[in-house]
């Protein structure tokens, strides 16, 4: 102490004023750090939820928030930079225009595009079919591709661009997403590093350094005490399996291994029933939802049930095809960890692929035609006229019946289940029994609709702010399920493990969104009678079309960083 007085006397004014500033800095930011963490979104609910029924479970919440904060994110950033510049330009705001640029050596039949929006008296129905299916009044609001059918905004200062700014965010929300997700899973995958390191060490950790001194508070130190309690028990239980795997005989393997794969051989044929399935209901929908009778009060139901066909195949095949590989799973005798991770490969592959073939069939109708009906356009204009649009509306319509079944198998199953269980003494009621909260399952339905959201910003620029305010409701109604009607889990499960591989199934599903979004924006023919791009081929043609307006010196300079002789050894490094 007294040697840092002595080199303190030394030090010149500035050089003591500089280290006093310092100090305060960092002083001030560790107060703002504090006090920051008070106004993290649901951190007293998440607290509570660890202590009762332990990490694993916490983290689903956990990752739940953070989509809701993603969401929330991607769309401020869509309404930043292309909804409202489209809003302010058609309402006239701020003396800005609109800037339209007229076709040029495109057909005038592919410029025809007529929404079914409702015309005259409408009977309330009507509106509850188009607000489910995205038809009708919608499908001429901010909620579509088709909307954003300008050019421009020309303003006293400037040009807006605004189909490079539709694309632009484009990229920029994959690009945040994938650089948040790949931040998020780094810090998981050092937290796996530890613990896989050394397991002696990891239970000294626990036992000897687990403790915060600065709890004060009687429930904050139960609830850490019971956190605590089930990573010490996760840890003994993965120990104990690790042992009796060591000690298994040979026949013992054999049998095992044998039926590992007669199992996963009936996990490959549930799934080719699926996706068959859901390729010919497309298909069938796509060809038979525009005819109707619209004064048909009958008529329309029908055409609704059309229209949701795919959407209810599909959250079928969601729903059964997980029950059987849960089923299943039990036989094969895995860890309660790998058993997590094995699911969710299986179930996410049944979902992400799902939506894959979905937009397979809709791509096959749009581009794929016989005889001379994409010639003049290069898609089927005839059927779909705005096919951006649509497309939209298909991950609209999967969004909202995702969130209604998430709803209905809490108010209609979880609950009766529970009342049953508590008030029936039936020897098949209680056979039952109280459901543990199953994660694997409960990740796969927000994953999947995230990745539905992932796909579906390009052509519903709103979807973003649906699924903020979706994931916001389904965080309450998980909690009230979880309180009341579910178990804490026999065979709990870590934290720090269930938090990376959620993420690395995340980052799985928007790797897989970059593959249609990049072909829709690459390779099919824009439409030409609705949305930003309806003066360029392709969506991406816009970019050269903006590089050709640059200096030479910084053509050549892009030109050169996006040709095949520097991006792909880029990409490898």
């Amino acid at each position: 102490r007294d040697s840092q007085q002595a080199e303190t006397e030394h030090l010149s004014r500035w050089e003591k004023w500089r280290r006093t500033s310092s100090k305060s800095l960092k002083k001030a930011l560790s107060e703002v750090k504090g006090l920051s963490s008070y106004l993290v979104l649901w951190r007293r609910d998440i607290r509570s939820i660890e202590g009762k029924f332990g990490t694993g479970i916490q983290s689903y919440f956990s990752f739940l928030r953070f989509l809701v904060l993603l969401n929330f994110i991607i769309f401020i950033l869509m309404f930043s930079f292309v909804i409202l510049p489209t809003v302010i330009s058609k309402f006239g705001l701020f003396n800005s225009t609109v800037a339209y640029i007229p076709p040029k050596n495109i057909d005038d039949i592919c410029t025809i595009y007529k929404p079914s929006g409702n015309k005259g008296l409408v009977y309330f129905y009507t509106y509850l079919k188009d607000l489910l299916s995205g038809t009708g009044f919608l499908e001429v609001t901010i909620l579509f591709y088709g909307y954003y059918s300008i050019d421009g905004v020309r303003t006293s200062i400037m040009k807006y661009n605004l189909p490079l700014a539709y694309l632009l965010a484009t990229f920029a929300y994959l690009a945040l997403s994938f650089l948040w997700i790949i931040k998020r899973s780094v810090e998981g995958f050092k937290h796996n590093l530890v613990h896989d390191a050394d397991p002696f060490q990891s239970y000294c950790n626990k036992v000897f350094a687990g403790w915060d001194f600065c709890i004060t508070d009687p429930n904050a130190a139960r609830l850490k005490h019971r956190s605590l309690q089930y990573e010490l028990q996760t840890d003994l239980q993965e120990e104990k399996l690790k042992q009796k795997i060591a000690e298994r005989r040979m026949e013992e393997k054999l049998r095992i291994y044998s039926l590992r794969i007669f199992i996963n051989i009936i996990v490959i044929a549930i799934l080719s029933g699926c996706f068959y399935s859901i390729y010919r209901v497309t298909v069938f929908s796509q060809e038979n939802s525009n005819v109707s009778i619209r004064n048909d009060t009958r008529t329309d139901l029908v055409n609704l049930l059309v229209q949701y066909l795919p959407s209810m195949v599909i959250t079928m095949a969601n729903f059964i095809a997980p029950l059987i590989f849960a089923f299943l799973i039990k036989f094969e005798e895995y860890t309660p960890a790998f058993e997590i991770k094995l699911t969710l490969l299986r179930c996410v592959f049944v979902r992400l692929a799902n939506i894959g073939v979905l937009l397979f069939s809709l791509w096959s109708q749009i581009s794929s035609c016989d005889s001379d009906k994409c010639k003049p356009c290069g898609y089927n204009y005839k059927l779909y006229p705005c096919w951006e649009s649509d497309v939209g509306q298909e991950m609209y319509k999967l969004m909202i019946f995702d969130f209604i079944v998430i709803l209905a198998v809490a108010l209609f199953a979880d609950f009766p289940r529970k009342l049953l269980v508590t008030h029936c003494s039936c020897k098949l009621v209680q056979w039952f029994g109280d459901k543990e909260f199953e994660i694997s399952g409960n990740v796969l339905e927000i994953i999947y609709g995230q990745t539905i959201c992932f796909i579906g910003t390009f052509f519903s620029p709103l979807l973003p702010a649906i699924a903020t305010i979706k994931y916001f409701i389904i965080f309450y109604v998980k909690k009230i399920v979880l309180i009341h009607t579910r178990k804490p889990a026999a065979r709990p499960i870590r934290a720090s493990s269930s938090n990376f591989f959620f993420l690395v199934v995340l980052l799985i599903g928007l790797l897989l969104a970059f593959v249609p979004l990049g072909f829709s924006i690459a390779r099919i023919p824009s439409s030409k009678a609705c949305g930003p791009f309806r003066n360029f081929n392709t969506s991406w043609e816009v970019i050269p079309d903006t590089i050709l307006q640059f200096p030479t010196g910084l053509q050549q300079f892009l030109f050169g960083i996006s040709s095949e002789a520097f991006a792909v050894p880029f990409f490898v490094i």
